[in-house]
């Protein structure tokens, strides 16, 4: 390089002289890579679009847990009651807890589901 300044006719006329090569470094396995490269990219963000979508169309439905067991057979009413009363209520679980092996059946189903429904 040299230390005078170029005139701007000097600079433009060296500017077209530059010439770029027809195909780039790698040629077509570089444009596959690319090509397969954004379209993964592409992929992932509509994949989280939708999954963001589709949870937010999603609304919890609100379920009552004793109804459903009244639909169960009354050992398994039992087990279920006697869990929904230790996750509600575990000191009141804990007090009853000694009945439960009780000979006849233990705590009565429909002091259960009082119990339960007490704490809900």
């Amino acid at each position: 390089m040299t230390d005078r300044a170029l005139s701007e006719e000097a600079m433009l006329a060296s500017l077209r002289d530059i010439q770029l090569p027809a195909e780039a470094a790698g040629g077509l396995v570089a444009d596959l890579a690319a090509t397969v490269g954004l379209a993964g990219l592409v992929a992932l963000i509509l994949a989280g679009l939708i999954r963001l979508l589709s949870r937010s169309a999603q609304r919890p439905q609100r379920r009552d847990p004793l109804a459903e067991s009244r639909a169960l057979p009354e050992a398994e009413r039992r087990v279920a009651l006697l869990h929904l009363l230790r996750a509600r209520a575990p000191e009141r679980y804990a007090a009853i807890r000694g009945e439960i092996y009780a000979p006849g059946g233990g705590v009565d189903l429909a002091t259960l589901e009082a119990e339960v429904r007490r704490h809900a």
